[in-house]
């Protein structure tokens, strides 16, 4: 590694600093606009004529973003510019997730990154030709990662066009209105408490509602938080291969659980159902905005077990839905199958990327000829 530069980040990069663009300032356009936070929405000017990299400023400290395209960076973030003459950007989007920013948090009240702070980090910078190298590493994962969030998003709204076409659009006459109540059982979790007595490190899988918000899948594999076993007499604990839906917080995002997990009262489970996990998950994302308004607004503290229960569908034969059953069944098969790829390579390129950028593991690459 002796080729290899030990630099200051501020030696290598500038963090320019992004411009208020308040939400009732845009205009309509297909401009992205960047905050610490991430992809906010349009407008109809960039600030910034080229790709760029954006790194959370205020609010989400050290979060790194990447744009393709012209775009603004709102005064909460900063932003970063190519210089093919000094880094590969692909390679440095990526090194940049790994240098620590999201630890140097140094405002109480609203958590910041103080830029001479970032400027003084240590980084190992390695010649163009390896920058490119380990770029197309890790590039080349992103894409097939990418490309399978993007199947399983055709899949998924494949099994809602059909769900919609058969059960909405094509419902029969003579099925009954039920509620549904009638047709499933309506349990929900528990919760130990304090619960920050029963939080641990290990033990049982502790499934919260912030694990499943910006979760684009039907099924939940990574779980963060855990529960003592003391606990388990005061939750529910769920098998894998269980549908909850969430009736707190964010309410009513169904999702199909891959792993064991206890779940607190902000969770409804079905213990028994007339309908199939696939059914459901179709049913509940169709009438989510129902449940949302009976509920009194898109924000509510809780979606009561009552209004789920007292809610009335049609109800279809059974000659019907075991058909549907045999239609919808291979498209989340596929789904799943797609869903533990996204994983796996997920798990590769985030084991293999603070040992490329350190060095451990090196890539061979090609020293470009000077003519």
């Amino acid at each position: 590694m002796s080729e290899w530069q030990q630099l200051k980040l501020g030696d290598l990069v500038t963090l320019n600093y992004g411009k208020a663009l308040k939400a009732e300032h845009r205009k309509p356009g297909k401009v992205p606009v960047y905050s610490s936070a991430g992809l906010t929405g349009t407008h109809d000017t960039f600030l910034v004529n080229s790709e760029g990299i954006i790194v959370g400023r205020k609010g989400t400290v050290g979060k790194v973003y990447y744009s393709s395209e012209p775009f603004c960076c709102i005064d909460t973030a900063y932003y970063i510019t190519p210089n093919p003459e000094k880094y590969n950007f692909q390679f440095l989007y990526y090194m940049l997730q790994t240098v620590g920013l999201e630890e140097l948090n140094e405002d109480s009240a609203v958590p910041g990154l103080n830029r001479e702070t970032a400027y003084n980090q240590d980084i190992a910078l390695p010649p163009l030709p390896e920058q490119k190298a380990i770029a197309t590493v890790l590039s080349s994962l992103d894409d097939k990662i990418d490309l399978l969030h993007r199947q399983n998003k055709t899949l998924e709204a494949m099994a809602e066009t059909l769900f919609r076409q058969w059960f909405i659009e094509e419902a029969k006459e003579d099925w009954k209105k039920k509620q549904l109540g009638t047709l499933l059982t309506v349990k929900r979790g528990g919760s130990p408490r304090p619960i920050q007595d029963y939080l641990s490190d290990s033990g049982y899988r502790w499934l919260k509602i912030s694990d499943v918000t910006s979760l684009n899948s039907p099924f939940v594999f990574k779980i963060k938080e855990h529960i003592k076993e003391e606990g388990l007499s005061k939750t529910t604990l769920l098998q894998a291969g269980k549908l909850v839906l969430s009736n707190s917080a964010t309410p009513a995002i169904p999702k199909i659980l891959m792993v064991d997990t206890c779940i607190h009262d902000g969770w409804l489970h079905f213990p028994v159902s007339s309908y199939s996990n696939e059914y459901l998950y179709l049913l509940f994302n169709h009438i989510r905005p129902e449940l949302l308004q009976l509920g009194n607004g898109s924000i509510f503290t809780n979606l009561k077990t009552d209004i789920l229960k007292e809610y009335v569908v049609k109800h279809p034969d059974e000659a019907s839905l075991l058909k549907f059953q045999t239609v919808i069944e291979p498209i989340f098969t596929k789904l799943l199958e797609n869903a533990k790829q996204i994983q796996t390579l997920e798990k590769l390129r985030d084991t293999l990327l603070p040992k490329l950028m350190s060095g451990e593991v090196r890539v061979q690459y090609q020293t470009e000829e000077v003519a």
